[in-house]
């Protein structure tokens, strides 16, 4: 782990200055001595950080939660809640934890005592914040989609792979064993020559007419929009002032692109595993879309896309399909979903055969033995746990920047080819699309200064 100078106050008397280690080694202060901890702060206080990101990392004695920020002061002073609260009842101490709030997580990045930063922020805020951290020397576990649009994602994978920082992206399913126990059997040919994938992903709803409201006090909405238009401010379209129910801005185009992108990155990234092709992508896209003719909300409804690989493989998505991924080969077939399946360090093994979350054609095909000459996929038990571990060992997490960025353009290029009635060839080399100007015209938007990856200082 990169340790941080341990700066002693020190008086100056008559005598002179008395002078300390600047880093204290961990059997004077212990194996959990702030020294030997990783100071993290959390960006973005809503729904994804309370249920997920903040408690699945909380959790482990290697971390610090320091500070927390959003840009809605109610939300970052609930967050200051839930972190304070968690270290009293672990200590016993009332104030064991001060927790620090930021409106802006700029102000935050400027603080050399944290270590790295936990990004649950709405889709058009993952690629900036993510940027300037790894600028700042921060470490990133990023909530996917890992951008907003495929110029973003470049840029980001850019930014990352030149400071060396550690980013993880919380494709989690690759830690659920059942995604990486099914994409093994695909790998060693356990139902033969793979030809079909399908995956089942449902489209959003239509949503309510909605008038402009006044913006809440604790809402700096301008910094909210950030990179998108302004817009007329009302709650469902950002997220609700009351609770942390499910909020309106992921059924919005300006700020994602639907289940496409919000489920779509944890299911391709995890087919990509499976097939093999995590570092490259289809060579063809077409679909087919229903968009809401009123209401406010304007992401994509039922749909169908078809991608083709270069290696003669198909994948279908719909919400046609069950949820999960559906490999099809000339031997038989693998379903795999998250089921019930709760992923942990301490769920039994024989959970990681669980029909309720993995099925096959024949029963056998589950029973296969994967040989120790054979193809084995890393193997980790919690996605949150294996960014920690690699901040220490500055290894590669399971899930890096480079394969984030190509399992999020598969997402992306879908959302692209909904706005066409025609098939689109698409170059992953030069990732764009061949001869078509038009859809070129998509990898990218407009964005409104002072906010975006455009107006990063590098």
């Amino acid at each position: 782990m990169k340790r941080r100078k341990f700066i002693k106050d020190t008086s100056i008397s008559a005598a002179g200055a008395v002078a300390f280690p600047s880093i204290v080694p961990s059997h004077v202060l212990g194996k959990n001595a702030p020294s030997n901890k990783i100071n993290i702060g959390q960006i973005g206080c809503g729904r994804i950080a309370r249920v997920h990101d903040i408690p699945d990392t909380i959790r482990f004695e290697d971390t610090r939660f320091v500070g927390v920020c959003d840009v809605d002061s109610k939300r970052a002073a609930d967050a200051k809640i839930l972190v304070d609260g968690f270290y009293k009842e672990k200590t016993g101490k009332a104030n064991y934890m001060d927790t620090k709030t930021y409106g802006d997580y700029r102000e935050m990045l400027l603080k050399t005592e944290i270590d790295a930063v936990i990004i649950s922020t709405p889709d058009h805020w993952h690629a900036q914040p993510a940027m300037e951290a790894a600028l700042a020397g921060k470490d990133i576990y990023l909530q996917k989609p890992t951008s907003l649009t495929i110029s973003e994602g470049q840029q980001l994978r850019d930014v990352v792979q030149k400071t060396g920082v550690v980013l993880q992206v919380g494709t989690q399913q690759r830690a659920m064993p059942q995604f990486r126990i099914a994409a093994e059997l695909v790998r060693n040919g356990r139902i033969g020559k793979i030809h079909t994938v399908k995956i089942g992903l449902p489209g959003d709803p239509t949503g309510p007419e909605a008038t402009e409201m006044p913006v809440p006090s604790n809402l700096n909405f301008d910094r909210w929009l950030g990179s998108t238009p302004q817009v007329p401010y009302t709650e469902i379209g950002v997220h609700p002032q009351n609770d942390y129910g499910r909020p309106g801005w992921l059924r919005l185009r300006s700020y994602g692109a639907g289940m496409i992108t919000g489920w779509g990155q944890h299911h391709y990234d995890s087919a990509a595993w499976g097939m093999d092709t995590e570092l490259t992508g289809p060579i063809s896209v077409e679909a087919l879309a229903e968009f809401p003719k009123s209401g406010l909300w304007d992401v994509h409804g039922d749909f169908f896309v078809k991608h083709e690989y270069e290696n003669g493989t198909t994948v279908y998505t719909s919400g046609g399909y069950p949820n999960g991924i559906r490999y099809e080969g000339t031997d038989g077939w693998i379903f795999v979903s998250r089921g019930a399946y709760q992923a942990s360090a301490s769920d039994p093994v024989d959970k990681e055969k669980s029909n309720d979350a993995l099925n096959a054609s024949d029963p056998k095909i589950l029973e296969s033995v994967i040989e120790p000459e054979e193809i084995h996929l890393q193997k980790i038990d919690d996605q949150h746990g294996n960014w920690l571990e690699c901040i220490k060992t500055r290894k590669q997490p399971i899930s890096p920047i480079h394969k984030g960025h190509k399992a999020c353009t598969i997402c992306l290029i879908s959302d692209i080819a909904m706005q066409f009635d025609r098939k689109l060839i698409w170059d992953n080399d030069t990732e764009s699309f061949i001869d078509d100007d038009q859809a070129n015209t998509l990898l990218n938007r407009e964005q409104r200064k002072p906010f975006g990856t455009n107006y990063v200082k590098l």
